[in-house]
């Protein structure tokens, strides 16, 4: 009605002015008759905004040209707080993401114009599976980003250490699963030490990728003396985890010298931080008792080791004494058949001698010349055969002494090691042995209270009870 009436005054008096709220009025009925209905609406939503105590959300709509970049068009927009607390939440339970800006949304708007405020599009519906679209799109691009660009399994590809105690943590130091993550490892069942080193980070909202990134070029100078990089983060809305599928942060955890383990504390899809990272967990505890499974299995491997050289070097010293007591048994016989032996010669050539003088006899003519050169040689003879047969039990005593000193040798060097892992030689060094039960206490878990112990030192032992 307004509207027609400042109408009929302008044509009837089209040289008097009008008020600027008069023009506005004009123009809010004009826009008001030419869109009279709500349409869906494709924008990129941008500075987003929540006034506190209204609840009222402001934005601004922006339209980007495809090509270069440039904002084409741009509006106000508003969602009034009752619509906006029904939106927001369905939004992000579908989408995953917090209503930000930098979205791409398909929203049901209606065109309104105030004559204080101008002009501006009141939103009354949201429909999340374009947004999502939207979302799968940019997060495919930045995989096959990283893919293209090499770097995709590059962290992936590091050895992960045998034993990853020392720990550069990334995040929040007030989050709950940093309290539960470090509290694990300190109270682990196998007593393993753990060295953790906190870099502090923002782990969600807008400065999330710069605060983490920050965080890994501060531990980057002193990767050497880290065994692994762990991010984690308490639970949290899915909405909360878009900042993980960021190309740069992923970018950064892709190429970072040191093994990247998460645990950002979702079951839902992986992020691309996830997807890049060396290991995978769904939660600051699953990461660590990921790292304490590690070491748990080296230590049964090393424990394993250890049972098998002391049962090999046992078995080794065993051996040797029985051949040792063998040697020992069998020397005098064996000496004693060597001896018979060469007196059986000597008494050989007894009897070859025997027949020496008919020899002779039958070569007297030349009897001045032969009994010299024979007699000579029976003296070498026997001299040479006397010597060798006294010389015999020494020779063979020499012999058998150096056998036996080298398996002596190599069996104390066996029992030393034994003794060196034993119990006892542990205790001489200034430890000492909890026993409960006749059996060695290896966990503190294994005890409770009430429980009567013995600890063993190198000088006695002393009886005991658990009290808490």
């Amino acid at each position: 009605m307004l509207y027609e009436t400042f109408k009929a005054d302008f044509e009837n008096n089209p040289h008097e002015a009008m008020s600027l709220s008069e023009l506005n009025l004009l123009v809010r009925e004009a826009i008001s008759n030419a869109l009279p209905e709500n349409y869906w609406v494709r924008a990129e939503t941008s500075d987003v905004r929540v006034n506190a105590s209204s609840g009222h959300c402001y934005l601004e709509f922006i339209d980007k040209d495809e090509f270069s970049g440039q904002i084409v068009a741009k509006s106000r927009g508003t969602i009034w707080a009752r619509t906006y607390q029904m939106l927001r939440p369905y939004f992000e339970q579908e989408t995953g993401q917090t209503f930000r800006s930098g979205l791409k949304v398909l929203v049901n708007v209606s065109v309104t114009f105030h004559e204080l405020y101008g002009y501006s599009l009141r939103v009354h519906n949201i429909d999340p599976s374009y947004t999502l679209g939207d979302l799968v799109k940019k997060r495919r691009e930045i995989i096959r980003r990283l893919q293209e660009e090499g770097i995709f399994e590059l962290n992936k590809e590091l050895p992960f250490p045998s034993l990853p105690r020392r720990i550069a943590v990334i995040t929040s130091p007030t989050a709950a699963g940093y309290e539960d993550f470090t509290d694990q490892l300190l109270h682990n069942k196998g007593g393993f030490p753990f060295y953790t080193k906190l870099f502090p980070a923002i782990m969600q909202g807008e400065k999330t990728e710069e605060s983490i990134i920050d965080a890994l070029d501060r531990i980057f100078p002193y990767a050497d003396i880290f065994d692994v990089v762990v991010i984690i983060r308490g639970g949290g809305s899915a909405s909360e985890l878009s900042c993980f599928d960021s190309y740069l942060l992923a970018a950064n955890c892709a190429q970072f010298p040191l093994p990247v383990v998460t645990g950002i504390g979702h079951e839902r899809d992986d992020t691309v931080v996830d997807m890049v990272a060396h290991t995978r967990m769904k939660t600051p505890t699953a990461v660590a008792s990921f790292l304490i499974e590690c070491m748990s299995r080296e230590a049964e491997q090393l424990q394993d080791l250890e049972n098998r050289i002391c049962a090999e070097a046992t078995k080794r010293i065993t051996e040797e004494r029985a051949v040792i007591q063998i040697l020992a048994t069998r020397f005098p016989v064996i000496v004693t058949g060597l001896v018979e032996k060469h007196r059986n010669r000597l008494h050989a050539m007894t009897v070859h001698l025997s027949v020496l003088p008919q020899w002779i006899r039958h070569h007297s003519e030349n009897l001045d010349e032969i009994l010299p050169r024979v007699q000579r040689a029976i003296d070498a003879t026997l001299s040479k055969h006397k010597t060798f047969i006294d010389g015999m039990p020494l020779r063979l005593r020499s012999v058998f002494d150096t056998i036996i000193s080298g398996h002596r040798r190599e069996t104390e060097l066996q029992e030393q090691y034994i003794k060196m892992v034993s119990p006892e030689y542990i205790l001489k060094r200034g430890y000492t042995l909890t026993v409960k039960d006749g059996k060695i206490v290896k966990h503190a878990a294994d005890l409770s209270a009430g429980d009567e112990i013995t600890v063993k030192f190198a000088d006695g032992e002393k009886k005991g009870k658990i009290i808490k």
